[in-house]
């Protein structure tokens, strides 16, 4: 079963796995904004414009799902890059194996990435650190030109929310062919343990937030509790 419904000009999809990778292969840009990324569209136009030009965009945030179940009485179910990066390495075909091209945010995290992924008998795997890139101008000609001469058919972007979109909207724009670009952040690095270890229960219970607010307490508590300004972008939304 499918529903796709359409909330600040976003096309989310609440659907499960199987139909969301069908969607996936066909080429595109897939996002899962979190609360605190989605609390912010008002004020960073860039950020909400790349939201909009996504193909997919999952309801990663329990805290957005259970704002539309308050107060617009729309019943979705939460399908976090978490899950998401976890069935998609399980469902990854291992004797035709298709380019994955991973954008990292440091060496580190590409070698640890990359020995997880080889753990799990993926192989074809090409990595780019990406610079640090300025807010007002996320582009990159030369992660652009190195994607147009590997062409791969994955790409998984593992940088940060609000930076990951734009780039993957860039990505999407100036490419020349159509890979399934994916911005899934931090999820591999729950995966790899590089942060806090969050389990399919605690995802399920709605509760990842909270470990990663006890896990990282300075980084995550003021990003949580900026996240209480979608209750009124909610509360005033009109869906049709």
């Amino acid at each position: 079963m499918k529903k796709n419904i359409k909330i600040f000009n976003i096309s989310f999809i609440d659907s499960d796995f199987k139909n969301i990778k069908l969607l996936l292969d066909n080429g595109g840009l897939l996002v899962l904004p979190s609360g605190p990324g989605l609390a912010t569209i008002k004020n960073d136009f860039r950020y909400y414009k790349a939201l909009r030009n996504a193909d997919l965009a999952l309801f990663d945030s329990g805290y957005f799902c259970l704002l539309l179940r308050l107060f617009k009485n729309i019943k979705v179910k939460k399908f976090s890059g978490y899950k998401f990066i976890k069935k998609f390495i399980k469902s990854f075909d291992r004797k035709k194996q298709k380019k994955i091209y991973l954008i990292e945010p440091s060496i580190n995290h590409s070698i640890i990435n990359r020995e997880y992924l080889k753990r799990k008998k993926i192989n074809n795997i090409h990595q780019y650190i990406a610079p640090i890139y300025k807010k007002n101008k996320i582009t990159d000609i030369k992660l652009l030109n190195d994607i147009k001469t590997i062409k791969p058919k994955y790409i998984i972007i593992n940088l940060g929310g609000g930076t990951q979109e734009i780039l993957g909207s860039y990505l999407k724009k100036n490419l020349n062919y159509k890979p399934s670009i994916i911005c899934s952040g931090a999820a591999i690095s729950f995966l790899t343990k590089q942060q806090a270890p969050i389990s399919a229960i605690v995802d399920k219970l709605y509760l990842s937030w909270l470990l990663r607010i006890i896990y990282n307490p300075i980084l995550f508590l003021p990003r949580y509790l900026s996240a209480f300004k979608l209750l009124f972008l909610v509360w005033n939304e009109k869906i049709k």
